[in-house]
């Protein structure tokens, strides 16, 4: 069984493609189906163990993908790691800018170096890898990014770190897509919101039932999304067919920023079933184990 794209076989065929943060969560599910669409992956993360099970996984299903360790937030390391990929696979046509990651405070929690290291996670460390896969490449031979944001519209209570990093790299994203346009660089952001991957599974035990029951009555569409609705919008912002876009977001969030309290009324949500082309997906088990107790 394979990656079961929306997209056509081939479609980047010949192409290299950066994913940070590929071994694990949205950022596997992208480096899988950019693979399975031909592309050369380059998958960067802190992580080797990580990083090897993405590759081998990728492999396994006929992919082409390599790996390299690096902490975006050291711009040393980033540099090198985007020279050894242009060296070893001897371009860069996109770059998936998706590493990155928060836990749940108040503000009023909140350390003045926890929130530091948010915001370089997701704000710097992103300025960093676009910066120099730019400069290295893309300025001189065109591209596309697609930045990864969040959910931040109306503000983020108990993620404030990450809702100013994100809002950062939102704008940061608009103000790209303008200075590169003459390049021939796109310059896009996805803004997840609450999706079923890997990343629900490392907060922190206080924060379980808030998750398991707390968030998608709140959404529209009432039910989390999954990573492969997440990577159909990245696929389609690196594609041909988005050529004419730049310095815009998607959202991928159940319609969640448009429920405004008040004014609607929670209601069944039908017709709308989940795509999952992951065939490598599994379930967090923080959502695992909601829907067995619900079973019992």
């Amino acid at each position: 069984m394979t990656y079961q794209s929306i997209y056509g076989p081939g479609l980047f065929d010949g192409k290299v493609m950066i994913v940070t943060g590929g071994g694990s969560g949205i950022g596997r599910c992208a480096a899988h189906e950019l693979a399975s669409l031909g592309a050369h992956v380059a998958i960067v993360g802190r992580n080797p163990e990580k990083l090897e099970t993405v590759r081998i996984e990728i492999e396994e299903d006929g992919g082409s993908v390599s790996t390299h360790v690096s902490d975006i937030r050291d711009e040393e390391t980033v540099a090198a790691t985007i020279a050894t990929i242009i060296k070893d696979h001897g371009r860069i046509d996109g770059l998936v800018n998706n590493a990155g990651g928060q836990y749940r405070a108040a503000i009023k929690d909140i350390t003045t170096k926890g929130f530091e290291a948010v915001v370089r996670s997701n704000l710097t460390g992103g300025f960093i890898v676009m910066r120099e896969v730019y400069n290295q490449w893309m300025a001189e031979h065109g591209g596309s990014i697609v930045n990864m944001i969040a959910d931040i519209w109306h503000g983020w209570p108990h993620f404030s770190h990450s809702a100013a990093a994100r809002g950062g790299m939102f704008t940061l994203t608009e103000s790209a897509a303008t200075e590169f346009a003459a390049s021939g660089v796109r310059v896009n952001s996805v803004a997840p919101g609450s999706i079923a991957s890997s990343g629900l599974d490392t907060y922190d035990a206080k924060d379980t039932e808030f998750i398991q029951k707390g968030v998608s009555p709140h959404i529209p569409l009432q039910r989390f999304g999954t990573e492969s609705e997440v990577s159909s919008a990245i696929v389609f912002l690196l594609s041909p067919g988005a050529s004419f876009i730049t310095g815009s977001c998607v959202r991928v969030d159940g319609g969640a920023p448009n429920a405004r309290r008040g004014w609607w009324e929670l209601q069944p949500a039908e017709n709308n079933t989940p795509f999952n082309g992951f065939h490598r997906a599994s379930e967090p088990a923080i959502l695992a184990a909601a829907h067995q107790g619900e079973q019992r």
